[in-house]
């Protein structure tokens, strides 16, 4: 690549060192090749600039677009998190279509197309983050833009049967075709793309290669992203968080963190650990799941809905089973500090990681990265995270099954030391060898033209 880098994502960050999976991710890479960081303003604002401003400079430069609230309201809270969403989770039943929605989408995607036409120098490459902007290339070639361009996708890909629920589903492939190449986190979303458009007709090859569509070649690529492995490992080590868990030595820490979102399966994850309790028997360990669900898109109905039902659940398993001295569930509604969370990675027992559906869960891999690999703990992993794909040898579960995920707890608490080292030893290998420096070389070297072959 001989132009700028430049990197579209619906959030910057504000801080001179920020934290978060893709957020870091991001940072890294601008930090090391140089660049551009676009995003959101952090406000919604009655009065927008016209065009982008400045940030922050530095290794890499910040700049920010406006939303009016009604962009914010229709565009990010409505089409983006209240269509998208749930239908890339497969829940369309949640899925909330309103007039507006739409047009709000594709109105904030049609401004951003021309200011960064106006932008864009021939030579740059542009690289497109999630489900916010997925129309935003189809916007550009109608502008005459033909500079190489990459979509990621950081949630699941939908599938081919829930698609339809979508009323712009026509176009769909329209955005798609867009991009040089289009990332996804796992195989398996690969596959769910190509079945998409076999179906309706406008793909051009079902193997490894390039798809065909709308007289484009557009690359669907696997390229599951990673972490800072080692980094991670070493803040681990030095972290005092989990010297603030005031447990009995007898006792087992089950830790869970995720956002407050119906896609984690937190009420599933409360009825496995809830049946492991019902289940225990005399000789089984005592066992606190220690939840930490900071909440998310508060003003969307289901999320006041999954924040209902968690409460309603744990005080429920909590007056069926706790003790004067035992609380079973301490559930946690606010974010935890980056490097106090790394802490309660590397002391707690077990990690549960039970999604319905994600695009891949980088908890499960902050997790292994965090253990003592001399005395570590165990991974319990859903089908559903795209986590699963590279991290078999964790502990596999169905989280719609709670006697399949207090069967997995039950095994993973009474694990001997020697599987537990060997089964952290070969996920720790895959943690580290995909990490974040890998995703960002993937995606890149894919974007600068390589074959299949050479980014595999």
């Amino acid at each position: 690549m001989t132009g700028r880098l430049i990197v579209l994502s619906n959030r910057i960050p504000t801080e001179a060192q920020p934290s978060g999976g893709l957020v870091v991710a991001l940072h890294d890479c601008l930090t090391q090749r140089g660049g551009i960081w676009i995003g959101a303003a952090a406000e919604p604002t009655a009065t927008p600039d016209e065009g982008f401003r400045t940030v922050a400079t530095g290794a890499y430069t910040r700049l920010a677009f406006d939303l009016t609230p009604q962009e914010f309201e229709t565009y990010y809270l409505g089409y983006a998190n209240s269509v998208l969403w749930p239908l890339f989770h497969r829940r369309a039943d949640l899925m909330d279509v309103q007039p507006g929605f739409a047009e709000g989408y594709l109105g904030v995607n049609a401004r951003l197309a021309g200011l960064l036409a106006d932008f864009l120098r021939p030579d740059d490459v542009l690289w497109v983050q999630d489900y916010h902007f997925l129309p935003l290339a189809h916007e550009l070639r109608r502008l005459g833009v033909t500079n190489r361009i990459g979509f990621f996708l950081h949630i699941p890909f939908p599938v081919a049967t829930d698609v339809p629920a979508l009323p712009e589903a026509a176009v769909l492939p329209d955005w798609v075709a867009g991009y040089d190449v289009f990332g996804v986190q796992t195989r398996a979303d690969v596959e769910r793309l190509r079945i998409l458009f076999d179906r309706n007709g406008v793909s051009g090859a079902l193997g490894d290669g390039p798809i065909r569509l709308r007289g484009r070649e557009v690359l669907p690529l696997a390229c599951p992203i990673g972490i800072d492995a080692k980094g991670y490992r070493e803040t681990a080590a030095k972290s005092a968080g989990g010297d603030r868990i005031a447990m009995p030595p007898q006792q087992k820490l089950v830790l869970g963190v995720d956002r407050l979102d119906y896609s984690k399966g937190l009420v599933q994850r409360f009825a496995g650990f809830g049946a492991y309790l019902s289940a225990r028997s005399g000789d089984d360990p005592q066992a606190t799941l220690l939840q930490i669900a900071p909440p998310s898109r508060e003003d969307v109905d289901a999320y006041q809905d999954i924040r209902m039902q968690l409460d309603l659940t744990t005080g429920s398993i909590n007056g069926e089973h706790g003790e004067i001295d035992w609380t079973p569930i301490r559930y946690i509604r606010r974010p935890v500090p980056r490097d106090d969370l790394a802490g309660l990675y590397r002391r707690a027992d077990v990690a549960m990681v039970t999604p319905l559906a994600d695009g891949m869960n980088l908890v499960a891999k902050e997790f292994v990265a965090a253990q003592d690999p001399a005395n570590p703990g165990v991974l319990i992993l859903s089908h559903f995270a795209g986590a699963a794909e590279q991290m078999p040898q964790a502990l596999i579960v169905n989280p719609y099954d709670a006697q399949d995920m207090a069967q997995a707890l039950r095994r993973a608490l009474t694990m001997t030391l020697a599987e537990r080292r060997s089964r952290h030893a070969a996920l720790w290998k895959a943690v580290d060898d995909e990490d974040i420096g890998w995703w960002t070389r993937r995606f890149l070297n894919a974007l600068g033209g390589a074959t299949v072959a050479e980014v595999a």
